[in-house]
């Protein structure tokens, strides 16, 4: 007789359970499943075009991103339906300011990452393929129902990267858009234009992680590139998604005063002064774990460049209880929404103005 384990899965929010899922083996089976966005090439060798790496794969080979695999001349993702993170988060933690404040959002993972991040602080399953996670079964259906019945009004795609997840990421946005619960992702960027303004199309919102301003940074630190992270901003944008904008500053790496400043011109002079920008603490993770954490002085000054050239909405994440985690009237300076960690102290705005003054600060508040 096959003894079966069983997972619980427990999620916590605010010190309470809130939601156990019981799988039915440790590990769910991987069962390949058709990718988008691939040609053949001849002689069983295809070429993926998810995302800017194009990966050409002969049979049995892998894409850079560990989970898409050419079996038999024909390319299969090894993630659908498959999540190793499942959890129920405040929407701050994304981070989304501007977006339904206070709500919760019902968050997954798959295995895989299509960049090398040597600060990744998610490596344990961004770093890995599918086989070495710990996986549940999941599918599209299942995680609208369990948002829907947690009263999660969005889902998040997150953690490690959703552009790696692309088709179980595609097929769940639809069925929630279907059920009225708003899709988010928090990713690197890293996709080429045709899945992404197909992804678009049911997206609400993204967080998108502007790592550096320098190829060099993105080649020595992520082995890609910057110009497709660019173009995915400027794409998201034109297609009327909510956008943030995180960017990790690191030690030594990407805190260079003259290319924060390049790097805030770009966003106020191509995306607009009104895309909220998150400079968020480095802390000494995975492969960068010889370097110290990032000072606040180095994360407050660059939020004063940011202001300087115009960015309206600057933030500090990882410092609990600094005043810049709180969103100011660009109009009259009040305080609209007081932010300690993930939750909201205060909230002054009212139908999507400042109650204090009535100017409008963009968002989706509702």
């Amino acid at each position: 007789m096959k003894l079966k384990i069983g997972i619980i899965i427990v999620i916590l929010l605010g010190g309470f359970v809130i939601w156990k899922y019981n799988a039915h083996t440790k590990g769910a089976k991987i069962v390949p499943r058709a990718a988008m966005y691939w040609e053949k090439l001849g002689k069983k060798v295809v070429q993926c075009h998810l995302c800017p790496h194009n990966c050409v794969l002969k049979p049995g080979q892998r894409g850079f991103c560990r989970v898409r695999k050419n079996i038999n001349g024909k390319l299969y993702t090894l993630n659908y339906g498959l999540p190793c993170a499942v959890h129920i988060d405040p929407i701050e933690k994304k981070p989304l300011f501007h977006f339904l404040p206070k709500s919760g959002v019902f968050s997954i993972a798959t295995a895989g990452c299509n960049l090398r991040c040597k600060f990744c602080q998610n490596w344990g399953i961004s770093q890995r393929p599918p086989e070495e996670t710990e996986n549940v079964s999941l599918s599209p259906k299942e995680v609208v129902r369990i948002a829907k019945e947690k009263g999660c009004p969005s889902i998040a795609y997150t953690y490690s990267e959703p552009t790696n997840f692309y088709e179980y990421m595609f097929e769940t946005a639809k069925l929630a858009k279907k059920a009225g619960i708003k899709n988010t992702m928090h990713s690197n960027g890293y996709i080429n234009p045709k899945p992404l303004r197909k992804l678009c199309k049911y997206l609400d919102a993204a967080n998108i992680d502007l790592k550096g301003f320098t190829d060099e940074f993105y080649q020595e630190l992520t082995q890609g590139h910057l110009d497709p992270v660019l173009r995915s901003l400027k794409i998201i944008k034109e297609e009327g998604v909510w956008l943030e904008i995180t960017n990790l500053i690191v030690p030594t790496k990407n805190d260079d005063p003259k290319t924060i400043r390049k790097m805030c011109e770009w966003i106020r002079d191509s995306l607009g002064p009104d895309v909220p920008l998150h400079f968020s603490r480095f802390s000494p993770l995975y492969k960068l774990r010889n370097l110290p954490p990032t000072p606040v002085e180095t994360l407050e000054e660059a939020r004063k460049i940011a202001l300087d050239v115009g960015l309206k909405y600057v933030y500090i994440g990882n410092i609990p209880g600094h005043k810049a985690e709180s969103t100011y009237c660009p109009k009259c300076s009040r305080m609209v929404i007081h932010r300690i960690g993930y939750h909201i102290a205060e909230n002054n705005i009212v139908n999507g103005r400042c109650k204090f003054c009535g100017c409008k600060i963009p968002g989706i508040w509702k």
